[in-house]
């Protein structure tokens, strides 16, 4: 979960450094340090405990000295407190000389550890990632050979990590390796970068490469050498960065969740362009590897974690509405370890943000060893998940930097929608003229999210009048229930308050007994118009719970009187079809959130415990 950036070049090493995990510290601000070597020979490290400026400020004190190559790192932190002597970079050897950082986690450290003790190896911190610096550093120190080093030492590691390296009596290179955590190397002119992801280096270079499972990258300001961990040379194809620097600053926002709530209208926009024509026909021509397959495909199974799971509970219902093909939704974590059914019909549809969350890339590596079709969806080119699967849908979301999901998740709710309207169109599961009527709707979506956006003021004041609130309850029915459920993930992650997601029709079988007087509920409330009387089953639970004492909050579409006669109050979205809701019931959950936590002082893009990029099982 930790954010990595190197450097080879002419520029100012320390402000490419600091710069590139600026825009990496959605992965991780528990601590962050960097290490370079100076133009006079010498190896200078800095490391602070807390969030990055705080290590900007003590470089802004006692600089360090100029430098033309090095490594920072950001942490999330895993093994060891998050304290000054646990943040990266660590140093290897008696010396002093080798500096290194490391994303992930060393399953085998224990023991590499105890043979390093027994050797007779002092240690500065509590974390796994000390035992590749001292390993790496003492076989230099027998070989002079530091690629060489690195790379026995790297084979010797079990689990998940990428792992940069400088060398002070080697100072024209950055050593990196790669083994289930992601690592992309920008190139320049006369200069190379690696990143966690692009967002590290985007700002100075569009030309990228994504690092293979296994291999190691040996960076010089003017060559870029890969190869595998047995040595043998690796060729990448080159890719060029579809989104520019500038999309990750939070231009005069007040947060960078402000700004990507703000900036859905353009990214559900861009998801949609060029897959959906203006007479609503959908052409998603990234499937076309896998296209003949999915008209044999009997099954998808959907895998994912968080934010992007609620999403996956949509596209279900989607894809068996439009599609007809039966669909089940599991935690990413859970699905290899219950020994799922999969055959060459089965079609396993990876969701994640990241491309690189470790829980879905692994559910996704035993899918396809077993003789499942993979296809990622995902929001960050050349990502491992992107790679590795037999066909990728790309969101155009742009880089979302606040922890907390929010443009992706409509991103990948309207990447769904077209999946499931490409598979209805396949396999002939209904007429074409239905599925341009949903096609035509979709196309309306950015201008009644900008809609929604104007209209938010009123839940701007409400949710700031729920400050103080302990708990709060959100109910939903159909594809009102999986957004009930984001809107109580949201207000956990970003305020810090109990609550929960519950399907309205459960309120009776128990959750109803935590109804007390002033309890906050918000309801996402299903269209009047709906055939399976659903809106007259929510109101019902409405009125369950407002006799109760409950202080209801009905997320409802424009014209719904019902809604306005038992809710204390009514957010209204505009009307459309009931599939597509989710993307415009979502975003006043997501303002309430932001403008609740705001309330309460805290830090809506960079809440506690969490990083945006969970790439550790």
């Amino acid at each position: 979960m930790c954010g990595i950036v190197g450097y080879v070049g002419p520029k100012s090493t320390v402000e490419i450094l600091l710069g590139g995990l600026k825009r990496l510290e959605y992965r991780g601000y528990d601590s962050a340090g960097v290490s370079v070597i100076t133009d006079s020979g010498n190896l200078e490290t800095r490391k602070r405990a807390g969030k990055l400026s705080i290590l900007m400020e003590d470089i802004e004190k006692a600089p360090l000295h100029e430098a033309h190559i090095g490594i920072g790192h950001t942490r999330w932190a895993t093994h060891g407190a998050p304290t000054d002597g646990n943040a990266h970079p660590h140093l290897g050897g008696p010396a002093q000389k080798l500096s290194l950082i490391h994303n992930g986690i060393i399953e085998n450290f224990a023991e590499l550890k105890a043979e390093l003790l027994e050797a007779g190896v002092s240690f500065a911190s509590e974390t796994d990632t000390e035992v590749a610096a001292h390993l790496i550093a003492r076989e230099f120190d027998a070989t002079g050979d530091l690629v060489e080093a690195f790379r026995k030492v790297v084979r010797r590691l079990h689990g998940a990590f990428t792992i940069l390296v400088v060398h002070q009596d080697q100072p024209d290179v950055v050593l990196a390796a790669r083994r289930n955590a992601p690592l992309v190397i920008g190139l320049g002119d006369g200069e190379n970068f690696l990143g966690s992801d692009v967002a590290a280096f985007v700002e100075h270079t569009k030309r990228a490469i994504a690092v293979g499972q296994d291999e190691i990258v040996i960076l010089r300001k003017d060559a870029v050498a890969i190869e595998n961990f047995e040595g043998h040379p690796v060729q990448r194809e080159e890719f060029l960065v579809d989104w520019d620097a500038s999309a990750a600053s939070k231009g005069g926002w007040s947060s960078f969740m402000a700004k990507e709530i703000a900036d859905q209208p353009q990214s559900v926009g861009d998801t949609l362009m060029a897959r959906l024509n203006s007479d609503g026909t959908v052409h998603v021509a990234e499937l076309a590897p896998i296209m003949d397959k999915l008209q044999t495909i009997d099954r998808i199974i959907m895998v994912a974690c968080g934010t992007a799971a609620y999403a996956a509970e949509v596209g279900k219902y989607a894809i068996e509405t439009w599609a007809r093909i039966p669909v089940s939704v599991e935690l990413s974590h859970e699905f290899r370890y219950r020994n799922p059914i999969l055959t060459p019909n089965t079609l396993v549809v990876a969701v994640s943000q990241s491309g690189e969350t470790m829980d879905t890339l692994m559910a996704t590596r035993y899918a396809k060893e077993s003789g499942a079709m993979v296809l990622t969806v995902c929001n960050t080119q050349g990502a491992t998940l992107a790679r590795e699967a037999d066909a990728v849908l790309y969101t155009h979301a742009g880089p979302e930097v606040a922890v907390a999901s929010t443009k992706a998740f409509t991103a990948q709710l309207t990447v769904l929608y077209l999946l499931a309207l490409q598979l209805g169109k396949i396999r002939n599961s209904r007429s074409l003229s239905e599925l341009q009527d949903v096609g035509r709707d979709l196309l309306k979506l950015p201008s009644q999210i900008a809609e929604v956006l104007e209209n938010s003021k009123s839940m701007v004041e409400l949710a700031k009048s729920f400050k103080d609130a302990k708990t709060v309850l959100f109910l939903g029915r159909h594809v009102g229930f999986p957004i009930a459920m984001e809107g109580a993930l949201k207000l956990k992650e970003l305020a810090y308050i109990h609550s929960e997601g519950f399907a309205a029709g459960e309120l009776k079988h128990g959750p109803i007994a935590l109804i007390e007087s002033g309890q906050p509920v918000i309801v996402i409330v299903p269209s009047p118009e709906d055939p399976d009387s659903l809106h007259a089953k929510v109101i019902s639970n409405i009125q369950e719970v407002k006799a109760r004492g409950a202080e209801v909050i009905a997320i409802a579409e424009q014209g719904d009187e019902e809604a306005g006669k038992y809710a204390a109050e009514v957010f209204y979205v505009p009307e459309v079809q009931q599939m597509l809701r989710p993307v415009l019931s979502v975003i006043p959950l997501q303002i309430f959130a932001l403008e609740l936590s705001s309330a309460k002082g805290l830090d809506v893009d960079q809440p506690r415990n969490l990083a945006k990029s969970v790439t550790v099982e």
